[in-house]
């Protein structure tokens, strides 16, 4: 990609994640804290448990190293800004969600370089391969990702009122600009997208499927309520794809390797319409009320 391509990126991802700061209060934080067992289990599944999953995955079926790669980067990224509104959505806790996704955003950054790293020396020739230097990487992401976060979050704090009336907006702003980059990258690539779409869709399926499905029970099993269980299904198989598809684009200058994400993230929006029926079903069928999103009483 050249170096517009890379700045406009850059600077859409950044809009994305203002946004998702404007939703955010130093609260969100704390609650690992106040709250572990939900939390922890749920940054478990999207931290430890895809990437790992992802890794089993692109080794069984032996895909092309783009469609590994880029599988791999996807799995590595936090959980995306519209989780939260999946979530509720869903009739999931909405408060836990937004914890999953702030605190999973602080953790990647760190992660994020290491296991991009380790997907290369698996998946790509000697010749072929792109080292990342793990502490610029870590540099850069912060500066797209957490330093927008921040910004928004001070504005949520200090012009409260503002933060409210541009939440909504900023939503959709980000929506859009994730259908724009996901267009631009089907145009660009549209000799070569039918054959990576062939690979990249049946293996992006079964990983949202097989996350999700695993984060769901997984809660169930551990004892969270529903409302939490649905949370962190949905917080283990919605990624952030803009930013999977700006490390691929951007950092490694590689947009096959975007290919992956955007399939990815045309897939997790088909499954998330699932998962909200059923949640809507679940919570009806049990006579439960959803947690109000400021009550994380019931986790322990």
């Amino acid at each position: 990609m050249d170096s517009i391509s890379n700045a406009i990126l850059g600077i859409a991802l950044m809009v994305v994640m203002a946004g998702m700061g404007l939703s955010l209060t130093v609260d969100d934080f704390k609650r690992v804290v106040k709250y572990p067992r939900a939390i922890l289990f749920g940054l478990f599944n999207q931290l430890i448990m895809l990437p790992i999953l992802g890794f089993t995955v692109v080794s069984i079926f032996r895909l092309s190293p783009e469609i590994a790669i880029g599988i791999m980067i996807l799995a590595a990224c936090p959980g995306g800004p519209t989780s939260n509104l999946i979530s509720h959505l869903a009739k999931g806790d909405t408060a836990l969600s937004v914890s999953l996704t702030a605190i999973s955003s602080v953790v990647t950054v760190f992660t994020i370089p290491i296991i991009i790293n380790l997907a290369m020396v698996s998946f790509v020739n000697q010749t072929e391969r792109i080292h990342l230097d793990i502490w610029d990487t870590i540099v850069k992401i912060f500066s797209i990702v957490l330093i927008p976060v921040i910004l928004g979050m001070l504005v949520k704090r200090f012009w409260s009122e503002f933060a409210r009336k541009m939440e909504r907006p900023v939503k959709i702003t980000s929506g859009i600009i994730l259908f724009l980059i996901i267009l631009g990258i089907i145009i660009k690539e549209k000799a070569t997208l039918p054959g990576y779409f062939a690979q990249a869709g049946v293996i992006s399926l079964l990983l949202n499927v097989l996350t999700m499905s695993l984060g769901y029970w997984g809660a169930r099993w551990i004892r969270l309520d529903i409302p939490q269980s649905i949370s962190i299904s949905i917080e283990s198989g919605i990624q952030n794809g803009t930013l999977a598809i700006a490390i691929a684009g951007g950092l490694l200058g590689q947009l096959a390797y975007a290919i992956a994400p955007v399939v990815y993230s045309i897939i997790m929006f088909l499954t998330a319409g699932v998962v909200i029926y059923l949640g809507n079903k679940w919570i009806k069928t049990a006579k439960t009320a959803p947690l109000p999103d400021n009550d994380l009483s019931r986790i322990a």
